[in-house]
């Protein structure tokens, strides 16, 4: 009996992290370089990734072997969680299952022996418990790709960007009525008790192979943000000397919620993709921002981003008409940055002076941010980050996010530019790889 419907379950938790056109995420994309120095860029931003992050740095100082041309092709991250081990869970769950219906069908009250009832006890007892601590466990997975390319210009830049983020969660929820009917076998005094209630009792439903049919759910919940833009951006002397660059990033939005919630005895996974768990919506929005650099030598950077300047949301679909709604909202999200920087190195700070709110079992996020890069004459870069999350909190839906760290590599191997991050806190763990080249 592997062919159960949690093996269906295991399978759908697998497609709704590969399943692009199905999931894609709030979280705001960052670059390979941005994912390992703590996801800060509003104040450091290369060309290629400057629309993504802030549009007003492609027309900020770059150095000389990237103030021409920057692109970004492709540049890819992902993080899962899964401190709960809720795979690991789905597996043993199955084994269980798959023992369980073994006894079930195999049980005959005249020739069941006290072994025999103590199994069938024990497996209806471990079954019960293991529900019990699957129950609202989560797991969740990010993935953000994107493209970008940017012409970098004092006087008028012009870029172009497209990404989409993902984000799936899945969680299980153990029914009261299945609690209540594996403690009733578990405590079942003889062999008649145990006949009665799998074979006699009304209550006890079956699925189309026979087997008891469980009421607990696996829920799969995942939402999507993917844009498409332009970016233009033109730097402005002011009367002391110093420059401060302006950009604008008008941008095609397509927001996607996806949601399918079923029994474990009904989890069909040829379903799994069906048009009624997914809603959409699409329309026009813009971002903003700013760059001010200052100091003896330019050697200060400022910068300040507003996105999503016109607010978006979307419900999720419901699998049930008593299944509750999750709303994807799109809110306009202030971040400032400031950056020292040289020709060898570039510490920056930033921090995100709005909250994003969470959508279903994730935690709501405000980054305080940290990261630090270390050049050494163009051919490689280390990099080293740390963020902080101001809005965690400790009673939120999934898996809390608080204290991340960062770290990577770049390097320029003849003009082709390679990218290489991780990620790790007591949660998440996570990578990202990008290729581009600058001149």
């Amino acid at each position: 009996m592997k062919a159960n419907r949690l093996s269906k379950l295991s399978l759908a938790i697998g497609l709704s992290v590969a399943t692009t056109s199905a999931l894609a995420s709030p979280q705001a994309f960052m670059s390979a370089r941005s994912f390992a120095m703590g996801g800060t860029g509003v104040a450091v931003a290369h060309p290629s990734a400057a629309p993504s992050a802030n549009p007003a740095m492609m027309a900020a100082e770059q150095h000389d072997w990237a103030d021409d041309f920057g692109l970004m092709l492709p540049s890819v991250n992902a993080r899962a969680a899964d401190e709960e081990e809720v795979i690991d869970q789905v597996d043993d769950i199955q084994d269980v299952i798959d023992n369980f219906d073994d006894l079930v069908n195999n049980f005959n009250e005249a020739t069941a022996t006290q072994d025999d009832i103590n199994q069938f006890q024990a497996t209806a007892g471990e079954l019960g418990d293991r529900l019990s601590a699957f129950s609202n466990d989560t797991m969740r997975a990010n993935v953000g790709l994107g493209l970008g390319f940017a012409v970098p210009s004092s006087r008028l830049a012009v870029g172009f960007f497209t990404n989409g983020n993902l984000t799936a969660t899945v969680r299980g929820e153990f029914a009261d009525e299945d609690k209540v009917l594996l403690d009733r076998i578990a405590t079942a005094g003889n062999a008649g008790a145990i006949d009665d209630i799998i074979n006699d009792d009304p209550t006890v439903e079956r699925d189309e192979e026979g087997n008891i049919a469980f009421n607990s759910k696996g829920r799969i919940l995942a939402s999507a943000v993917v844009e498409a833009g332009i970016s233009i951006a033109r730097t402005f002397q002011l009367n002391n000397g110093d420059a401060l660059q302006v950009g604008v990033s008008p941008k095609y939005v397509q927001l996607r919620t996806f949601q399918y919630t079923e029994t474990v005895s009904g989890f069909e996974d040829d379903e799994f993709d069906g048009d009624e768990y997914e809603t959409d919506k699409s329309g026009f929005n813009l971002d903003i921002g700013a760059a001010y650099a200052f100091g003896a030598e330019n050697q200060w950077n400022a910068g300040v981003v507003v996105k999503n300047l016109i607010p978006m949301e979307l419900d999720s679909a419901q699998s049930h008409p008593t299944e509750e709604k999750y709303t994807l909202e799109l809110n306009p999200m202030v971040t400032a940055g400031i950056a020292h920087k040289s020709d060898y190195h570039v510490v920056t700070a930033e921090l995100d002076l709005t909250k994003k709110e969470a959508f279903g079992y994730e935690d709501d996020t405000q980054w305080l941010a940290l990261g630090a890069e270390f050049d050494a004459w163009r051919y490689a870069q280390l990099r080293a980050g740390v963020r902080h999350n101001l809005a965690s909190n400790d009673d939120n839906d999934g898996i809390e996010e608080d204290t991340q760290f960062t770290a990577g590599l770049g390097l320029n191997i003849i003009g082709v530019r390679v990218d290489i991050g991780a990620l790790y806190s007591s949660a998440d763990v996570g990578a990202a790889l990008e290729l581009g080249t600058s001149f």
